[in-house]
């Protein structure tokens, strides 16, 4: 595929994940070209950029697909107006603040013929579809998640995701709960939640979940965002024939101890391309499962004060 037959791309929120993540896997891919940037503080130098959405708009009527990485509390007016100009939209994680939000979205898309997909990046980790694979058949027995990290590591001076809709731990959390959706069969229940919030902040800090497969299956989940140190990212699954263990996020797999796939970080990249995929088959791709069970562990979660969060 020549340049002149790339998917002419804008990117909203030029932050830390689109300098990692995505302007990486566009610029090294085959798909797209970065032909607008929309953030307030940031830009990008093979760009047009723009401060203001609404003039972007205006502008670039050759814009045909946009790369929304902004926080999710404004994703929903962008990717409205987006849709309403008949652009094809890449939802960064979580994909709005609410599911009514995400489900407008879907609505709003299929009703104009355009793509919207929620990517759920986690997901096209390296080790998530052969674990989906092996479990085929077999009966699982209990699942245990374990997701800890650092944010001051990951998320220095983000104050966004500290506030309302914001998510806090659910952030990298809701990683963990598209890679068990993505990997079980049926819909996951959340029996009970303990919430920790500190005192000088408005969203949870570390979070225990209690849950259950549609097939009853226990699913607990440790969520937590004051380790320091090494970064522990696992998925533990035991069945009647063996047990699973997605490590580092999903990128190593192990069975019954021994490693069966580990290769170099591609989410990203997957993403771009499962994104072209869609845009030219005239499809879309929107699961909000992970994120209803955000929203149900904040329902039926207990909240409990920690001493406060200091950056």
């Amino acid at each position: 595929m020549t340049s002149s037959q790339k998917i002419a791309l804008a990117l909203a929120g030029v932050g830390k994940i689109a300098r990692d993540q995505h302007i990486p896997s566009v610029e090294n891919g085959g798909d797209f070209t970065i032909k607008a940037a929309i953030s307030r503080n940031g830009k990008i130098d093979s760009a047009e950029n723009f401060e203001s959405y609404e003039k972007f708009l205006e502008a670039r009527g050759d814009v045909r697909a946009i790369s929304l990485c902004t926080p999710p509390e404004v994703r929903f007016d962008m990717a409205k107006k987006a849709i309403a100009e008949g652009l094809d939209v890449l939802l960064e994680k979580p994909p709005a603040a609410t599911i009514g939000e995400a489900q407008a979205l879907a609505e709003l898309a299929h009703a104009a013929g355009v793509t919207l997909f929620a990517t759920w990046h986690s997901r096209f980790a390296n080790g998530v579809e052969p674990a989906r694979e092996w479990l085929l058949g077999k009966t699982i027995s209990k699942i245990e998640i374990t997701w800890k990290e650092d944010v001051r590591r990951w998320h220095p001076g983000q104050a966004w995701i500290w506030e309302a809709g914001g998510f806090g731990v659910f952030d990298p959390g809701i990683n963990a709960l598209s890679i068990l959706t993505a990997i079980i069969p049926g819909q996951t229940i959340v029996e009970k939640a303990l919430l920790h919030f500190p005192e000088n902040r408005q969203q949870p800090i570390a979070a225990s979940l209690v849950m259950k497969s549609a097939a009853g299956a226990p699913i607990t989940a440790e969520f937590d965002w004051r380790q320091e140190g090494p970064q522990t990212w696992d998925i533990v699954v035991e069945t009647d024939q063996g047990t699973l263990r997605l490590a580092k996020g999903g990128a190593e797999l192990y069975i019954d101890g021994k490693q069966a796939i580990e290769a170099p970080d591609r989410e990203y990249a997957r993403i771009y391309d499962r994104f072209a995929d869609l845009i030219r088959t005239r499809q879309s791709d929107a699961d909000f499962q992970p994120l209803r069970l955000v929203a149900d562990a904040f329902l039926t979660g207990e909240r409990r004060i920690v001493e406060p969060f200091v950056e």
